[in-house]
């Protein structure tokens, strides 16, 4: 007897197609329940995510969750289909946060392969892809491009010629969405925990982040099955002994909440994410790393028709096991100090006086 295999080896890269759509699998409501792990895992300290009374003095129903949250629900979404066979997670841009997300609230995402370019090695290649993730009401929550190293099933295949797509440098400050609803007046710095707003921010300042957190195993493993992050390279030891680092790699986006719940201190102000507008993973991070921090002021932007809200533009460097006073970054010659392991550029939204 024939037996048909009805499980799923995911997509290699010669599966796919520019202009292939994806529906990706598993809307995912999320809950009060979710809040609190991710800060169990992140140490976020943002008040605007933990308490409903503060948010409601800025005209929000209640705390909405955590922007990286929503980031982690939505790219796990579309890990089964894009990234499973992934080598590594690249880069990002274009990444706008749309409406916010409350407790209660159901998100689902798609995708559309946008670029496709094989590696000289044969073995594997770049897919660049446009997600988005929509709640309930069809709103999107979140919409953005990035970049996957994925494996190839059979080194021989062919793979359509190669087509990089192009990304504009940052997103404009004039298509950064506020919340409905939201405003500034009664914003209370001591409850917010910095006196700091966006007039005291000059660019070029740089702002050492001073703590830093040791990622365990169980940290990055728990997160992965948290946002059903099913790609090999984080979850499975025995596979992971086989690649060329010898063992699980961190999830990226763990490392990228490490830094911004670090980044609380000198910019606990920085109430929402809005936007990224670049961003790579410098480095492979791994169980038992101590991630630290530190940011410069790229850009400062007022809103069209706002007067309590402005956008700053942050470059933000993770570095691991090297505490960031010295400002790890990239040298003259174009190199990463080699400790970096995340580099992000991106626009917080603050409230001016």
């Amino acid at each position: 007897m024939t037996s048909k295999s009805k499980t799923s080896t995911g997509n290699f890269l010669e599966d796919f197609r520019v202009g292939q759509e994806i529906r990706h699998a598993t809307p995912r409501t999320l809950t009060e329940a979710d809040a609190a792990l991710n800060v169990a895992l992140y140490g976020s300290r943002f008040a605007i995510n933990s308490s409903d009374a503060f948010a409601r003095t800025l005209g929000l129903p209640r705390a909405p969750l955590d922007d990286l949250m929503v980031f982690h629900v939505v790219i796990g979404k579309t890990v089964p289909d894009i990234s499973l066979n992934a080598v590594a997670n690249l880069g990002y841009a274009e990444f706008r946060w749309g409406v916010p997300v409350y407790p209660g609230d159901t998100l689902s995402a798609h995708s559309k392969v946008l670029g496709l370019r094989e590696n000289s090695n044969r073995g594997s290649g770049v897919v660049w892809v446009r997600s988005t993730g929509l709640n309930q009401h069809g709103e999107m929550v979140l919409d953005y491009v990035r970049w996957v190293m994925v494996h190839k099933r059979d080194p021989e295949a062919t793979v359509a010629a190669p087509s990089v797509p192009q990304t504009v440098p940052s997103v404009a400050p004039s298509d950064l969405i506020v919340p409905a609803g939201l405003s500034l007046a009664a914003y209370d710095d001591v409850v917010a925990g910095s006196l700091h707003r966006w007039e005291d921010y000059e660019v070029g300042e740089r702002i050492d982040h001073v703590s830093g957190m040791t990622l365990e195993d169980s940290d990055h493993m728990f997160s992965t099955r948290l946002y059903q992050n099913t790609a090999r390279v984080h979850f499975d030891a025995f596979a992971g002994k086989d690649t060329r680092f010898g063992r699980r790699l961190a999830y990226g986006g763990h490392v990228i909440s490490l830094a911004r719940a670090l980044s609380f201190n000198g910019l606990a102000n920085g109430f929402r994410v809005a936007a990224i507008n670049a961003g790579s993973h410098v480095a492979p991070t791994f169980g038992g790393d101590t991630i630290y921090a530190w940011s410069e002021v790229l850009e400062k932007a007022p809103l069209p028709g706002r007067a309590d809200v402005g956008a700053l533009r942050v470059r933000s460097i993770a570095a691991k096991d090297c505490p960031c006073g010295t400002w790890p970054g990239k040298g003259p010659d174009g190199k990463y100090h080699p400790a970096v392991v995340l580099d992000l550029d991106y626009w917080l939204l603050m409230p001016r006086r």
